[in-house]
C-alpha cells in the first residue's frame, strides 16, 4: 500500500489528500485527510494488512479467583477485554469504535474481581505534558483525561473523576485512589459520590498511593523538588506519618504483609557540587524500613558505590517487593546484568535469585508473595537473547525456572489469584501478540481472543528473521535480526535503527507497540524485495551493563553511531545487495542515529527516512544537562557544548548528500517539533534533497492507527523511489 506520488502506482487511501509543493530542491507533504481503500494488487500484502493485527497490553490479574483483563488496540479503536476461569472465554466489556487516538492505561482489577478501573486519554508515554489532553482527531472539542470503572460483568462504564490518573483500588474493593493535580482523591469504585481529596494541602507534589493491606492507610510520596518523604495517612483528624524524613529523595513505598512496616528506596536529594558534565558518575542508592505508625526507620541494603552499583535503567527499575518469609526482593544491576536480589527484612547477606547473562523485565509477584515470575531473554532455543520468555523463581532461594520454552516470545506473566493459572501475552515470529494462558503446575499453552486477528493478516507470508551479529570497528560484538525473502540478486536494502535507546528488538513480534509496527514494517519492506537489518546498537538493552552503558555515547560522542555504520556496511557487503542502494531509518533515538548516519556515510546510506529525530545536542537537552550553568567554568561548557556539537547531526549538513524523508508529529512530548524545524532549514540551506510529512496534532507515539498507516506507507514509498529506480 503507497502513497499516490507517481502515475500508474494505486491510491493506498481513498479519500487522502497529498499535496506535494516543490520547494527548490525539496518537496513539502501536506496531509489532510485520511481512509483506508483496497491493497495493492501487486503486493503479496499490504501495509494495511500486516498492521491489522490487535496489539494486547495492560494485562492484570485479580487478588483472588481467576479473573484477568488487559486492553486491545484493534486497528485504533481500544477497549477494555477480559476473561475469566476456567473456560478464559475473552469478551469486550467497553465500546470505543473510533480511531480517536485516545489511550487506555492503568488497567486495575479489584481484589475481588468485580471492577475493572481504567484511564482514557492523555499521552503517558510522553517525557512531557504526559497528562494533558491529546487530540491527534483534531476534534473541535479535545477528549479529556478520564477515569473510569466498568464491571467485569458487564454494563456501562462509569465516570470516577475527569482529570484523575494513577489509580489503585482498596483491597475491599470499595474505593479508588487517584491523583490529580499533586493531590490525591479517592472516589467509591462504582461512581455513586462524587471524588473528593483525600490528602490535601499537604506540601509538595503526591504521588505513588499504596493501600495497606487491611486498606485502612495509604502510604504516598511527596516530591518537593531537591527532597522526597513518604508519608503514612490513617484519616482526616490524624497527623500524617513521615517516614525517617531527611534530605534525601525516598519513594517507591512497599507495605509488609502484615501492615505493620513499609520498605522504600532512598536516593540522596539534589545538591552538593555539580557531576562533571557530559559524564557518568555512581549514582548510590538504599532500602529502608520504617515502622508505619512511628516512622522510625532504618536501612537494611545499601548499593555499592559503582556505576553498576546504580538504580537499574531497565524496566522497572528497583523492582521492589516485600515477599512472604520477610524477603525484600530487589533489582539491581551490579553484577553486569539486571538480576533480582532477595533480603532478609532486617537486613543481612542479599541472594541472587537470577544468575546468568541475562537480563530480567516485567517482574510480578505470586498472589502468596512466595514466588516471581518474570520475562528474561535466555533459554534453550537458539538465539534465545534476542527473545523473551518467561521464568519462575522463589523469594528466598536461586532455583529460576524456564516456564515458556521455544522458539515463541512471552511477556508479562501474572498468577492469577487462585494461583492456579499464569496469564502472559505470546506471540512468534509470524503470529503478533495474543493474551495467554497455561496452568501453573505445568502444560500447554492456550491463546485467547484468537479470532481477533484478521482473516487476511499476512500470518504465512511473514518470514523468520535471522539473528547475526558483526563487529564494530572498536571490536565490540553487534546482534541484529536480518528480514530477507529467499532468491534475487542485486537487492536494494534498509537498515533500521530503533529508538530508546534501552530498547532491543527481537526475532519475533515486539512487546512494544511502537516496535511492534516497527517489526511490521520491517516485515512489510522484506515482502517488497527488500534485505531489511534491524540492528541493535549499544545503549540497547539486553547485552549486558557494558553495552546498554558505553562511554562516549549519544551527545559525549556518539560511540554507537561506528554500530551503525558497521551495520551498513555489513548489509551493503552482503552478496545479495546491491552496494550503492543500501537506505537508513528510524524513529526517535534511531531518528538521530538515521541523521548521523546520512550526514556522515552518504556514500553509505543512500536514503533515509528520520522520524522524529534529535538533530542538535546542544539545544535544550543539552541545557539541562548543565551546558549554560553558572556553576561550571566556563571551559568545562565550552568543551562540553564542542562535544554535543559535533555528536549532533547538524554538524555534518556540509557532508549530507542523500535525500531524506522528515516525518513528525508536531504534538511530540518526546522530541521537540523544533529539532525538524531546524534541521528542515539547514537542509534547505545546504541545498540537500528532503521531502516533509508533517502530521498535525499527533504525538510522539502516533496515537491514530490511520497516522501508524500514512506513516508507515510514506517510508515505503519513499524507499520505493530513491531505492528501487536507482541502478
Amino acid at each position: 500500500m503507497h502513497l499516490p506520488v507517481r502515475a500508474g502506482r494505486a491510491a493506498a487511501y481513498a479519500a487522502s489528500t497529498i499535496a506535494r509543493v516543490a520547494l527548490g530542491s525539496y518537496l513539502v507533504l501536506q496531509v489532510a485527510a485520511l481512509a483506508p481503500a483496497g491493497a495493492q494488487a501487486a503486493t503479496p500484502f499490504s501495509i494495511a494488512q500486516v498492521r491489522s493485527y490487535p496489539f494486547p497490553a495492560e494485562l492484570t490479574t485479580a487478588a483472588t479467583g481467576a479473573r484477568l483483563a488487559w486492553t486491545f488496540n484493534e486497528q485504533g479503536r481500544r477497549n477494555i477485554w477480559v476473561a475469566e476461569g476456567p473456560t478464559f472465554q475473552a469478551r469486550r466489556v467497553t465500546e470505543y469504535l473510533k480511531d480517536d487516538g485516545q489511550e487506555l492505561t492503568s488497567v486495575r482489577l479489584s481484589d475481588d474481581g468485580r471492577w475493572v478501573v481504567y484511564v482514557r486519554g492523555a499521552e503517558h508515554g510522553g517525557n512531557w505534558d504526559r497528562r494533558l489532553p491529546v487530540n491527534p482527531a483534531s476534534s473541535p472539542t479535545p477528549p479529556p483525561l478520564q477515569l473510569w470503572a466498568v464491571p467485569f460483568a458487564g454494563g456501562p462504564p462509569h465516570l470516577l473523576a475527569d482529570g484523575g490518573d494513577a489509580p489503585v483500588i482498596s483491597p475491599q474493593g470499595d474505593r479508588v485512589v487517584f491523583e490529580k493535580g499533586g493531590e490525591l482523591w479517592v472516589v467509591p469504585v462504582d461512581g455513586s459520590k462524587p471524588a473528593r481529596r483525600m490528602v490535601a494541602g499537604v506540601r509538595g507534589s503526591l504521588s505513588d498511593g499504596r493501600w495497606s493491606p487491611d486498606g485502612s492507610r495509604l502510604a504516598f510520596v511527596s516530591q518537593r523538588g531537591d527532597h522526597a518523604f513518604v508519608g503514612v495517612y490513617a484519616d482526616d483528624s490524624t497527623s500524617l506519618v513521615w517516614l525517617s524524613p531527611s534530605t534525601s529523595r525516598d519513594g517507591s513505598p512497599r507495605w509488609s504483609p502484615d501492615g505493620r512496616r513499609i520498605a522504600f528506596v532512598r536516593r540522596p536529594g539534589s545538591g552538593g557540587a555539580p557531576d562533571p558534565i557530559l559524564q557518568r558518575v555512581p549514582q548510590p542508592w538504599s532500602i529502608h524500613v520504617a515502622d508505619a505508625t512511628t516512622g522510625v526507620g532504618q536501612s537494611i541494603w545499601q548499593s555499592p558505590a559503582t556505576l553498576r552499583g546504580s538504580p537499574p535503567n531497565t524496566q522497572g527499575g528497583t523492582n521492589l517487593y516485600w515477599a512472604a518469609g520477610g524477603r525484600i526482593i530487589f533489582a539491581s544491576y551490579e553484577d553486569g546484568w539486571p538480576h533480582l536480589y532477595s533480603i532478609p527484612e532486617g537486613g543481612g547477606t542479599r541472594l541472587l535469585l537470577t544468575p546468568g547473562d541475562y537480563m530480567v523485565e516485567y517482574v510480578s509477584l505470586s498472589p502468596d508473595g512466595r514466588t516471581l515470575l518474570y520475562a528474561a531473554n535466555t533459554g534453550s532455543t537458539p538465539d534465545d537473547i534476542d527473545r523473551r520468555h518467561i521464568m519462575r523463581v522463589s523469594v528466598d532461594r536461586a532455583d529460576a525456572e524456564l516456564v515458556t520454552p521455544g522458539s515463541g516470545l512471552e511477556w508479562t506473566a501474572q498468577f492469577t489469584g487462585d494461583g492456579k493459572t499464569i496469564a502472559y501475552i505470546s506471540a512468534t515470529a509470524q503470529r503478533p501478540p495474543l493474551p495467554a494462558v497455561m496452568p501453573a503446575a505445568g502444560g500447554a499453552q492456550r491463546l485467547l481472543a484468537e479470532d481477533r486477528i484478521p482473516a487476511d493478516f499476512p500470518t504465512a507470508d511473514l518470514v523468520t528473521p535471522k539473528s547475526v551479529t558483526f563487529r564494530a570497528p572498536d571490536g565490540t560484538l553487534v546482534h541484529g535480526q536480518l528480514f530477507e525473502r529467499a532468491g534475487g540478486a542485486n537487492k536494494p536494502a534498509i537498515l533500521f535503527v530503533h529508538g530508546g535507546p534501552p530498547r532491543q528488538m527481537l526475532v519475533g513480534w515486539h512487546y512494544s507497540d511502537y516496535y511492534s509496527n516497527a517489526y511490521a514494517a520491517n516485515q512489510y519492506l522484506a515482502s517488497q524485495g527488500y534485505v531489511v537489518l534491524a540492528v541493535n546498537y549499544r545503549l540497547g538493552i539486553g547485552y549486558g551493563y557494558d553495552f546498554h552503558n558505553p562511554p562516549h555515547a549519544g551527545m559525549a560522542g556518539a560511540a554507537e553511531y561506528q554500530d551503525v555504520k558497521a551495520a551498513g556496511e555489513y548489509l551493503r557487503d552482503l552478496p545479495q545487495v546491491a552496494d550503492d542502494r543500501v537506505g537508513i531509518y528510524g524513529g526517535s533515538y534511531g531518528g538521530y542515529l538515521t541523521a548521523l548516519g546520512l550526514a556522515r556515510d552518504s556514500r553509505l546510506f543512500a536514503a533515509g527516512v528520520d522520524i522524529h529525530g534529535v538533530h542538535d545536542w546542544t539545544s535544550d537537552a543539552g541545557q539541562r544537562l548543565g551546558m549554560n550553568s553558572w556553576r561550571y567554568e566556563q571551559s568545562d561548557r565550552d568543551s562540553a557544548a564542542a562535544v554535543a556539537w559535533r555528536s549532533s547531526p547538524v554538524a555534518d549538513v556540509a557532508t549530507w548528500k542523500s535525500p531524506v524523508l522528515l516525518i513528525q508529529g508536531d504534538d511530540d512530548r518526546n522530541v521537540r517539533f523544533s529539532q525538524t524545524v531546524d534541521l528542515a532549514r539547514r537542509l534547505a540551506a545546504a541545498g540537500v534533497p528532503f521531502e516533509e510529512l508533517v502530521i498535525p496534532d499527533d504525538t510522539h507515539h502516533f496515537m491514530r492507527h490511520a497516522n501508524w498507516l500514512l506513516v508507515d506507507s510514506a517510508t515505503a514509498e519513499f524507499f520505493d523511489r530513491m531505492l528501487k529506480g536507482k541502478r
